[in-house]
């Protein structure tokens, strides 16, 4: 037996007390322990193969979780083992929470999703859109600009239509007005109005990393009267039981987070992000600033599958959800594969058969750079959150069809 699948079987069979309640037995809610036991093994394979040096793996269904296990380290030169209360860089996954947030602020009357953006930051009023000048062999990229023919809404952030910070010549534009140590949202966001746009608002998807869902959480701030972080806490982490999710680790929680690996060479080099050095407990990046355990996301993922309510606690409405969690960008839309779409903060599959996936039509979720990922299937009511620290697409696959494969009833 190997040390990473020995571990992992005492992990599993420990069912510990989580926020969602005590784990319960896979077959309880239909899900067969057999076959959740094949996410360890190609765990395992990728751990050995080098690709990782471990992962925290959850599973969900029916408001409980059914599966959880850890294997492999939290850091190679170190060998401490990861264990279900180690916290990871979750990166993009923090916009559905934002996502979440900003629906909160939606049924509260607070603010609409076809609200132009300058209606709270009028910094963003007459934007310009970069037209490409054709012919140049420079390897910067050189435009001329034009007007936006319509304000950007808090629905195009939302969904990666907006053109802003989502290409080349945007992002290079936004490095021009870039955000300085110690400023906060309210100080450098009103300066994204003055960049140009990567494409006229709507005509196309194209994922902003950054600066569309950097300024949602601005918006949030705006339209709530409350720092982005503390409005997070107060509306979603405090009621779902989210004990560890934050910004900016404190000293007791660092030991806890999982080194950061780049796959180079066919090795793994330790790397640092942006929100491991800089900024510390001023600016609250809303694009992919959060830091979570799984056993804190999961609660997240399972409100979601639950109509938007857990133990009690209802953070969304029923309608709510369904409104994030449509189709909001088809996938006839350019920029997005067939079978996929785009709801509010979340990738919609839409085809399960064209997008090469076990899932059911509907499901949705996200992915975080540093290869964090979960999803819900709100037709088997399933959630699964994987936890890792090197982005690796082959395994993000694998898990989605291994929790798929695991469903018994």
């Amino acid at each position: 037996m190997t040390r990473t699948f020995a571990a992992l079987l005492v992990s599993v069979l420990a069912m510990p007390l989580l926020a969602t309640g005590p784990q319960v037995k896979p077959e309880d809610v239909g899900l067969s322990s057999e076959r959740l036991q094949r996410i360890a093994h190609v765990i395992d394979r990728h751990i050995a193969s080098g690709q990782l040096a471990g992962a925290v793996t959850m599973v969900g269904r029916r408001g409980k979780v059914a599966y959880q296990a850890a294997q492999g380290v939290a850091d190679l030169d170190s060998k401490q083992p990861l264990n279900t209360g180690s916290m990871f860089r979750i990166a993009s996954m923090t916009k559905p929470i934002v996502g979440v947030a900003i629906m909160t602020l939606v049924e509260e009357g607070k603010l609409h999703l076809s609200d132009p953006i300058e209606r709270y930051i009028p910094q963003f009023k007459s934007m310009k859109v970069a037209v490409p000048s054709p012919g140049e062999g420079s390897s910067s990229p050189k435009y001329t600009t034009e007007p936006a023919r319509r304000a950007i809404t808090i629905k195009d952030l939302l969904t990666h239509v907006s053109g802003l910070g989502s290409g080349p010549v945007s992002t290079a534009d936004i490095e021009r007005v870039g955000r300085k140590e110690g400023e906060t949202l309210a100080d450098y966001i009103p300066r994204l109005g003055s960049t140009v746009l990567e494409f006229q608002p709507g005509s196309r998807w194209a994922y902003s990393p950054g600066a569309g869902f950097e300024t949602l959480g601005r918006i949030v701030e705006i339209a709530s009267g409350e720092r982005l972080d503390r409005y997070l806490r107060a509306r979603i982490f405090d009621p779902l039981g989210m004990k560890d999710i934050t910004f900016w680790p404190t000293d007791a929680q660092w030991p806890r987070v999982a080194t950061f690996y780049r796959a180079e060479g066919g090795r793994l080099v330790k790397a640092a992000t942006p929100n491991d050095t800089s900024s510390r407990n001023v600016y609250f990046r809303g694009s992919g600033g959060l830091y979570s355990t799984a056993e804190d996301y999961m609660p997240f993922g399972l409100m979601l599958a639950n109509a938007g309510e857990l133990n009690g606690k209802r953070v969304l409405s029923r309608k709510g959800v369904e409104m994030m969690t449509a189709v909001q960008a088809p996938d006839t839309l350019p920029g997005l594969p067939p079978g996929g779409a785009y709801g509010l903060s979340v990738r919609v599959v839409t085809n399960h058969a064209l997008g090469g996936t076990l899932l059911s039509d509907g499901t949705y979720g996200w992915t975080g750079a540093q290869g964090t990922h979960f999803f819900v299937d709100p037709k088997e009511k399933v959630v699964g959150v994987l936890m890792v620290q090197t982005s690796n697409a082959e395994l993000r696959r694998e898990f989605e069809d291994l929790v798929a494969q695991s469903v018994a009833d």
